[in-house]
């Protein structure tokens, strides 16, 4: 039931997801900043940069007060109190509405990190894939119905938001998500608890250095010391880097460049992130019942690998036209499927591998290549076009299976 609040605060953010790229294009001042694309990429590579610091220092407080609920409703909290400021007269400035959306990705990341804590301490070790997969599937939930909010407001099913100007309908939406964000807070609030003892983590790391130990007693006198192999934290910090550094590139520039192929048609953009958010889903449940019976390890490299090779099918399908709405639907979902496989696998080695009192330190690396993802992403977009930022963005997720398959 805790998981409850997060559920709408991701329906806010689905819907959000779309929208502020959409809406933010639309400024008519964008030329301060080098055009609306270049002003997106700036927007979200400085909020995640900023988010940087922010991930380590919420996961540090978190870890050292082991008050993980304040930290949760900090998130929803000035979520609500921003998306609100944000109608206001002065937020149509596009410099400040830049420097609120910062702001609020700053505070935003501190639910993240006492989050994955929660879940990690409330369960034990085993059963971590299968916790996580459940809350992220039911968080994508919320995104998905977020995202059917945004396409039900952009096509104007309603009749009252089918008579409302663009920018009065811009102003309901941000009401909306604000609206949506003190309901997580109210329930968050209502249903969180911290857990009374703090050792799972612990626990999960001795059995790790015992595991090794065995195997270094066991594999004494062989010639191979392949089984003395332990993961490089340098190259999984590398590789998760890379990996969210592609998703960036890709998925930034996306939700215009869809936009412009169908003709300015938001409704459609709408309608295929929740096909991605619909197998990332699907995703979700899968891993929650599979996670015990599968090599990490071994498997995870593989989804990040395909996660590449779909986007070079995206590529082909676009400059050969072969049925692209179709076509561009089904791999999107496999994107999303891909993505959760992925996701779920990293999360649980990163709650081994990095310690305790460290715990914002996945974000962190999360978010790193997310900034640099997302100013490159509209900018290399801007400059060479989409489908060559497309490219590039595979071959990055080439270069993370590469990374993955020879440090883990």
């Amino acid at each position: 039931m805790w998981r409850l609040g997060f559920f709408f605060h991701e329906m806010a953010f689905g819907l959000l997801y779309v929208f502020i790229p959409l809406y933010l294009v639309t400024f008519n001042d964008t030329s301060v900043l080098g055009g609306p694309l270049v002003a997106l990429g700036i927007m979200i590579s400085v909020s995640i940069f900023c988010s940087i610091p922010a991930s380590f220092l919420w996961g540090y407080l978190c870890d050292k007060t082991r008050h993980y609920k304040v930290f949760i409703l900090l998130s929803f909290l000035s979520s609500a109190v921003i998306l609100f400021l944000m109608t206001l007269p002065f937020a149509q400035n596009i410099l400040f509405f830049i420097a609120l959306y910062v702001v609020m990705q700053f505070f935003h990341v501190s639910h993240e990190a006492p989050k994955n804590v929660l879940i990690a301490e409330h369960y034990s070790r085993n059963e971590w894939e299968k916790s996580y997969g459940f809350y992220e599937a039911l968080t994508e939930v919320g995104f998905i119905a977020g995202l059917v909010i945004g396409l039900v407001l952009s096509v104007g099913l309603c009749s009252f938001t089918a008579t409302l100007s663009s920018a009065v309908l811009a102003t309901y939406t941000l009401y909306l998500c604000s609206i949506l964000s003190v309901v997580a807070l109210v329930l968050s609030a209502l249903l969180i608890a911290d857990p009374l003892m703090i050792f799972e983590r612990r626990l999960v790391s001795i059995e790790r250095n015992i595991d090794f130990s065995y195997r270094c007693v066991q594999s004494y006198g062989l010639s191979s010391s392949r089984a003395l192999k332990q993961p490089s934290f340098v190259g999984f910090a590398l590789a998760i880097v890379t990996f969210s550094l592609a998703s960036s590139l890709f998925f930034t520039p996306l939700p215009v460049f869809l936009k412009t192929l169908f003709n300015g048609q938001a409704s459609m953009v709408y309608f295929l992130y929740i096909l991605n958010s619909i197998g990332a889903t699907v995703g979700f449940f899968f891993i929650r019942n599979r996670a015990c019976s599968m090599d990490l390890r071994k498997h995870m490299p593989r989804y990040v690998l395909t996660r590449g090779l779909l986007i070079f099918a995206f590529i082909g399908v676009i400059e050969f036209a072969i049925y692209p709405t179709i076509t561009m639907g089904v791999l999107l979902g496999m994107l999303g499927f891909s993505f959760a496989m992925y996701y779920i696998m990293m999360l649980s080695l990163s709650m081994e591998l990095i310690p305790e009192g460290k715990s914002g330190f996945f974000d962190g690396l999360v978010g790193l290549g997310a900034a640099l993802g997302s100013f490159l992403g509209p900018f290399l977009a801007n400059n060479i076009s989409y489908l060559p930022t497309f490219l590039i963005a595979a071959i990055a997720f080439l270069v993370a299976f590469l990374m993955l398959k020879i440090f883990t």
